[in-house]
């Protein structure tokens, strides 16, 4: 694992340890509570890199599928599930996860 020494990582957050190298965890990330973060489907063989850019934000129950990038000072919302990349500065929402302005009420 690649994981910053100033990323906070909730004691509940589940990051794959199945293959352990894919993760890519950079400065300032805030992953929250029971936050799972995948870098393999064994179901298809697929074993790749998930990343967490600089200042990225992951919300309590957001579920990051393999491969994905999370840009940097992303916001991923609580309880999203994200299968596609995330541009940088974005906020995303929903199961898939879809970008949406914070904004707008």
């Amino acid at each position: 694992m690649d994981i910053h020494r100033t990323a906070r990582i909730a004691s509940s957050a589940l990051i794959d340890r199945t293959w352990p190298r894919g993760i890519h965890i950079e400065a300032d990330v805030v992953v929250g509570e029971y936050v799972v973060i995948l870098t393999h489907d064994r179901t298809r063989g697929i074993y790749v890199d998930t990343r967490i850019e600089t200042g990225s934000n992951l919300g309590p129950r957001a579920i990051i599928m393999p491969g994905v990038t999370v840009g940097a000072g992303a916001v991923v919302a609580p309880g999203a599930v994200v299968t596609k990349d995330v541009p940088p500065g974005a906020h995303v929402a929903g199961n898939p996860a879809m970008p949406f302005d914070p904004a707008t009420p």
